[in-house]
């Protein structure tokens, strides 16, 4: 069974930073896309990056793009999501989600999320 648990959320100001964390387990195909969502009130989800393995492509929405950083150091480690210049627009329930790959429309198991707002 697949299990992914975020951590690292919390309140920030405009212009500030945080970094997010996934840590995954359970997995055992080394090809796979872990990727990061969020959802704001009343908005739909959202996918905003995506890390591939093992070849460690990196995958952006445009909203993002430019500020935020997916990674990951090896496959023990958690996937980090590194969230600069932040805006108020960014607030909302993050979570990360495992597939097969980062193109796939379904992505098969997902944590509980973590929730970020920035805010003066």
């Amino acid at each position: 069974q697949v299990k992914l648990v975020e951590s690292g959320g919390g309140l920030v100001q405009p212009g500030g930073s945080l970094t997010l964390s996934c840590t995954t387990s359970g997995i055992v195909n080394h090809v796979h896309g872990i990727g990061w969502f969020r959802q704001a009130p009343g908005k739909e989800r959202e996918r905003i990056a995506c890390l591939s393995s093992p070849d460690r492509n990196t995958h952006y929405s445009t909203r993002v793009k430019g500020r935020f950083t997916v990674s990951r150091d090896n496959a023990e480690n958690p996937v980090y999501l590194q969230m600069n210049d932040l805006r108020p627009e960014d607030s909302g329930v993050y979570r990360c989600a495992y597939a097969r790959h980062c193109g796939a429309e379904v992505y098969d198991y997902w944590g509980q999320g973590t929730q970020v707002t920035v805010s003066s």
